[in-house]
């Protein structure tokens, strides 16, 4: 019996049958329901990483206090896997309305179908290709990959029947259905939302193949109310792109055979008192963008973040003019490649070391805790021109609200059944455990199949890692090394098999691709699942180990005091508590400090010597 990495392979046994081509869709319905404000993506170039993949980044960081207030719109998020597909010439394909848009549905003759509404049709193509998606396209059968972020822009209009029916998410899976490379994807985007038009908030998209990766950013608001605004950049290979809810692209030059656009961008700017021509180049997140998305250094900071920390050479400042800085460049040269490891530490970061660190006190509080609960100023609504808010938390790449992430990977020299990886996590990235789907499987395990976060159910994908997430809060900065402990071995058990993996696809490939992609959806399977029942009993062993806030090591049978910091128990007022019987007169000695060490007085008055030696 042959054994890798610790899995045995014979698990992956492959039982071939008619049911596995007729395979229509598996739909994952998260266990966390979240609308895609909040979102940061990323797109490494092949020769900015280490083995000459292609890497785009997504987290999906909506779930939290929402535009209006401090409550969320609920509707589920699905992965679903769409299989390729063939149509009848003169077919439509249906649009759905985004309920998470920023745009509401104006309409009554909309179809429903279940709990999604159809507010239109496009002209379907006679044949699609499979793909994995959640609400937005993730990677399809030829690598095709795709990350996203919500922007402000100036205008967010209304979705309308027959006049604008088309947000960012749709778009995204219609390009994963059609398209095989990302400038073919971008291309698709922008003549749809010509023809169509656009609804909702503004929308970066990222779409990468194994040898490209290309930035679509998009919005709505023309002044006929048809159609939207488009703008497409191709990241110069070497070169890594960030983009964290404001617009990134800037100047705008007929002349560049990198930047492609919306025919009506120039005039309309004109005609809607946005830009002169006289003012020189056309700056698309000037003349379009609201700016920052709810706070200063909301969005720029995790910008300022990834690039400081690929390339620290750079020494670029984490402080900034205005959100329409040019201080950080459209896309930047790392200082070295960056591996798929490096990748996903991307999105576990609280800006640990700097500034704006979350795990600092007093806020991150005696155990370095890096999650805030949201302050009154903190929510996804607009900052507007000249406000001033009272105060806000720095929002950090990894962030709570979170409810999945994912770096999907394409690699050039393999069969794209093979070559694509979908790296997926749920729950906060740095307590999360990246797992592979690959671009070929059919199927997924069934803990992902349902799930809800209004009802805690142990046996669905999300609420592993979302437990420990929570649990962690506790004593952050004792239970992380644990986490990551486990997250490390179970990530690097994935990465160290991987190459054997992949040859017994390839072997099976060259018989019959379809025996390679049953090979990799079992293998697949068999790793997400055994991920899952790692976090399960990880979680187990952190509730054990630091039970009533003690160290309990389970193998020497021995408790150990964890305390606090001298700093916390000195800003907690410890040294007023009851360490004399007369209190009362200690508490009227003001600045007492907290020494830490302890001291024998029987011969004098204590309170006297506490006024002369413990004061600051």
């Amino acid at each position: 019996m042959q054994k890798n990495g610790g899995i045995d392979i014979k698990q992956y046994t492959i039982v071939i049958s008619a049911l596995a081509r007729t395979v229509c869709a598996v739909c994952i319905i998260l266990a966390l329901s979240i609308p895609a404000f909040g979102c940061t993506t990323f797109g490494i170039t092949k020769s900015a990483s280490a083995d000459g993949s292609v890497f785009v980044g997504h987290s999906n960081d909506g779930f939290g206090p929402g535009e209006v207030g401090n409550t969320v719109r609920e509707d589920a998020v699905v992965f679903s896997y769409v299989p390729a597909q063939n149509f009848t010439p003169g077919s439509k394909r249906p649009i759905l309305y985004d309920p998470n848009s920023g745009g509401e549905f104006q309409g009554s003759d909309a179809a429903s179908d279940g709990d999604e509404i159809v507010i239109g049709h496009v002209d379907q193509v006679n044949h699609t290709y499979g793909y994995l998606t959640g609400s937005y396209g993730m990677i399809n059968e030829h690598q095709l990959m795709s990350g996203e972020c919500t922007d402000y822009a100036k205008i967010h209009p209304d979705a309308v029947e027959g006049k604008r029916i088309l947000y960012s998410s749709e778009l995204s899976n219609i390009a994963m259905e059609r398209c095989r490379t990302a400038r073919e994807a971008v291309e698709l985007v922008g003549s749809l939302i010509d023809e169509y038009g656009y609804y909702g908030t503004g929308e970066t998209l990222i779409f990468g193949d194994p040898t490209d990766v290309w930035v679509i950013e998009m919005c709505g608001g023309t002044p006929s109310g048809t159609g939207g605004y488009w703008v497409a950049q191709r990241v110069p290979d070497g070169q890594v792109f960030v983009a964290a809810n404001e617009f990134r692209i800037r100047e705008i030059d007929a002349n560049n055979p990198d930047q492609i656009f919306s025919k009506n961008l120039f005039s309309d700017a004109e005609t809607m008192g946005w830009w002169n021509r006289s003012d020189g180049q056309l700056d698309w997140t000037v003349t379009f963008s609201a700016g920052e998305y709810s706070h200063p250094y909301y969005s720029l900071g995790r910008v300022w973040r990834i690039f400081d920390r690929i390339a620290p050479s750079q020494k670029l400042s984490p402080y900034v003019e205005g959100p329409f800085t040019t201080a950080y460049p459209f896309s930047i040269v790392p200082d070295r490649p960056i591996n798929i490891t490096e990748a996903f530490n991307l999105f576990r970061d609280h800006y640990e070391g700097t500034v704006f660190d979350l795990t600092a006190p007093p806020a991150g509080g005696p155990f370095g805790n890096p999650y805030r609960n949201w302050g009154p100023f903190d929510q996804h609504d607009r900052l507007n021109p000249g406000e001033l808010k009272p105060g806000a938390w720095p929002r950090p790449i990894s962030t709570d609200p979170c409810g999945y992430s994912y770096v999907a990977q394409a690699r050039e020299w393999l069969p794209d059944s093979i070559g694509g990886i979908c790296w997926l996590g749920l729950s906060s990235p740095t307590e999360t455990c990246y797992a592979p789907f690959y671009a070929g499987i059919t199927r997924l395990p069934a803990p992902y199949l349902n799930g809800s976060h209004w009802d805690l159910d142990y046996d669905t994908a999300f609420w592993p890692f979302e437990i420990v997430q929570n649990w962690a809060r506790l004593m952050y900065v004792e239970m992380i090394p644990t986490i990551k402990a486990e997250q490390v071995r179970l990530e690097d058990s994935a990465l160290a098999r991987q190459a054997d993996i992949e040859q017994q696809a390839m072997d099976l490939y060259k018989k019959d691709e379809l025996l390679a992609c049953e090979f990799l959806t079992n293998y697949t399977n068999v790793t997400a699942t055994e991920n899952l029942e790692s976090w399960k009993m990880l979680f187990e062993k952190l509730v054990v180990t630091y039970r009533n806030g003690q160290y309990n090591d389970v193998q020497n049978k021995t408790i150990t005091n964890i305390g606090y910091p001298d700093w916390w128990l000195e800003n907690a007022e410890y040294q007023y508590g009851p360490r004399v019987y007369d209190i009362q007169s200690l508490r009227k000695i003001p600045g007492v400090k907290y020494s830490g060490e302890t001291v024998n007085v029987t011969s004098l008055d204590p309170i006297a010597y506490i006024r002369d030696n413990q004061t600051k």
